[in-house]
């Protein structure tokens, strides 16, 4: 079984199973994560959905260089946990199956692609604190 964070789902929504692979970047004492504007400004572990027919690590490493431009490598899988969200961007009330990564950040090559998004180092104490779902920082604060 998978742990759920946030909020129960409604019971008068259908949802959309929605696989994705998110990673956490760390630096010595800081962390690689994106800052996204759009629907609601947060911090975020870079990732995202997984396409159909890709594979979670094709998805890991494609969404980390759009979201931040930074390459990455050996990714290694810490866990997963579902959440339940609106995601306005698709009109989707999803059931969200996050696999969570560590992986190392290789080098910037660009600016983030992915607009409305841009990436900062931060150290991961306060990554642990301001990273917008409650997923995302339970798996930053186990590596503190």
């Amino acid at each position: 079984m998978i742990r759920r964070f946030g909020e129960a789902p409604k019971a008068d929504k259908r949802y959309k199973i929605r696989p994705g692979a998110y990673v956490i970047l760390p630096r010595g004492r800081d962390m690689l994560v994106t800052f996204q504007e759009e629907p609601t400004p947060e911090f975020q572990l870079p990732g995202g959905g997984v396409d159909a027919g890709e594979s979670p690590l094709v998805a890991l490493h494609r969404e980390a260089f759009e979201e931040t431009g930074w390459s990455i490598a050996y990714p290694r899988r810490l866990g997963a946990f579902r959440r339940y969200t609106f995601m306005p961007e698709y009109d989707l009330w999803a059931e969200k199956i996050c696999t969570i990564y560590i992986a190392h950040p290789v080098r910037q090559i660009s600016d983030p692609l992915e607009a409305g998004h841009s990436a900062h180092w931060l150290p991961i104490e306060a990554a642990a604190e301001l990273l917008g779902n409650e997923g995302d920082r339970h798996f930053v604060q186990k590596l503190l």
